[in-house]
């Protein structure tokens, strides 16, 4: 019971690095998620509580003290209302996590969103969309037309791009139906799994074909932003 109870804390997590176009690796790693806002009582998971206790709760607890321990200064997190089991934010859209979403890095030299349906969290390098159709969105985006689109987004000093939540909103997207929706999920979903050319390419076509483009500007696309 209690494994099954605890399942729901300890979530896969996704980094940056492990984000690919299209899909990602994942690295085996985890986060045990006490989300504020979903007001755990600790004492139902002895085990995780067991974990957190072995690192010290002089540096869970969230009141911003220095203890002194066994002649070792040991700082708390920052102060907050959180019990000391707890993230220091609330994640009040914890349940966006859950659904199927889109995911990228935020800051990076090359542009990459991934497909995610079983439940991943992602680190704060990282953001998220859900939403309808968020299978044709990730295509569009990882496709050179998706590229061309974020030509223009922010960049820092070293010139990587900042591809914040900002950056993605003003770009322009053909409306689609479910069956639109469909078609290219099936697409995304055997590009994962298969890493085809093929199917990269026919995705490439379809998202080209909606835009409408000409032969010359399907060619310069594709030869200035793969």
């Amino acid at each position: 019971d209690e494994r099954e109870r605890t399942a729901e804390l300890i979530r896969p997590i996704l980094r940056g690095r492990d984000i690919k176009r299209y899909g990602y690796n994942w690295a085996g790693l985890y986060l045990i998620a006490t989300f504020p806002s979903r007001h755990y009582d600790i004492e139902q998971y002895p085990a995780v509580k067991k974990y957190l206790l072995s690192f010290g709760i002089e540096r869970l607890e969230q009141t911003g003290k220095v203890h002194n321990v066994n002649g070792e200064k040991i700082k708390a997190r920052k102060k907050t209302n959180n019990k000391w089991f707890e993230t220091q934010d609330s994640i009040s859209y914890w349940e966006d996590f859950s659904k199927p979403k889109m995911l990228w890095k935020r800051v990076g030299s090359i542009l990459r969103f991934c497909y995610n349906d079983n439940e991943t969290l992602g680190l704060d390098s990282t953001c998220f969309a859900t939403g309808e159709n968020i299978e044709f969105i990730c295509c569009v985006l990882n496709s050179p037309m998706g590229h061309y689109l974020l030509k223009d987004a922010p960049k820092t000093g070293t010139g990587d791009l900042l591809v914040s939540v900002q950056a993605i909103e003003p770009i322009q997207i053909p409306q689609v139906g479910l069956e639109t929706n469909s078609e290219f999920k099936k697409l995304l979903e055997s590009l994962i799994k298969t890493d085809s050319p093929s199917n990269e390419k026919e995705i490439s076509r379809k998202v080209f074909k909606l835009y409408d483009l000409s032969f010359d500007e399907q060619s310069y696309i594709e030869t200035n932003f793969t």
